[in-house]
């Protein structure tokens, strides 16, 4: 009898613990998974190398895409801005305007080329820094934007976009990711990590990393400067 053929999903990869997560999710589920990172001109560079370390570690095909959005700025992690040491009120200076929205995008032509139906991005609605577009009212929007754009979703090969974390807390989290067999030593999450990815210990980032790792009860890989 001939091996069943695979399902294929592209997952964003950022090389934060996050997206290290869903990742190994998508696997879980029987995904032939397709990593996807954008670089698209973060201060915290070493992101990517951590993208590259996570998507081997899990025998992951890595695609990197290049999107300026330096160019436009605008944000603490695209321009000449002083990332804050802790996130503060309202939406923070850490938010890249549009950034999951291209991000999303890239990753959707990249399934219509592999005739994959399935997206998966680690965005996270509980314990966050507040971005609108790492709600659940965008995923589901994003979705149905999908099938409206694509031949795919036009010819009734419907996309489905998953966001697996999106009611999870931190501390949850790394319980999913260490029961999934993810390292979070090979993750960076600091938004202003050195190129070793040294991580500074007091941006929003940072904060929220050490929170889920204290409150799962186990200790934090994290390298700091």
């Amino acid at each position: 009898m001939p091996a069943a053929t695979p399902k294929h999903a592209v997952v964003l990869v950022s090389g934060g613990m996050d997206s290290a997560v869903t990742l190994a999710i998508a696997r879980e589920h029987g995904f032939a998974c397709h990593a996807l990172s954008v670089d698209y001109g973060q201060r915290h560079v070493s992101e990517l190398d951590a993208a590259r370390r996570v998507a081997a570690a899990f025998g992951a095909e890595l695609k990197t895409v290049r999107v300026d959005l330096r160019s436009i700025g605008g944000s603490a992690l695209t321009d000449d801005i002083d990332v804050p040491p802790e996130g503060g009120a309202g939406i923070p200076v850490t938010y890249v305007p549009a950034r999951n929205t291209i991000m999303l995008s890239v990753a959707l032509g990249w399934a219509e080329v592999l005739g994959a139906q399935d997206i998966y991005c680690g965005v996270n609605a509980v314990d966050y820094s507040g971005y609108p577009d790492c709600r659940p009212a965008f995923v589901e929007a994003f979705e149905k934007l999908a099938n409206l754009a694509t031949k795919a979703g036009v010819e009734g090969r419907r996309l489905r976009v998953h966001a697996p974390l999106m009611n999870l807390g931190k501390g949850d989290i790394v319980r999913e990711g260490l029961r999934l067999g993810v390292d979070f030593a090979a993750t960076v999450s600091c938004y202003q990590a050195d190129e070793q990815g040294r991580a500074c210990g007091r941006c929003d980032a940072c904060r929220l990393r050490a929170e889920g790792f204290a409150a799962a009860g186990v200790a934090d890989p994290t390298r700091y400067r």
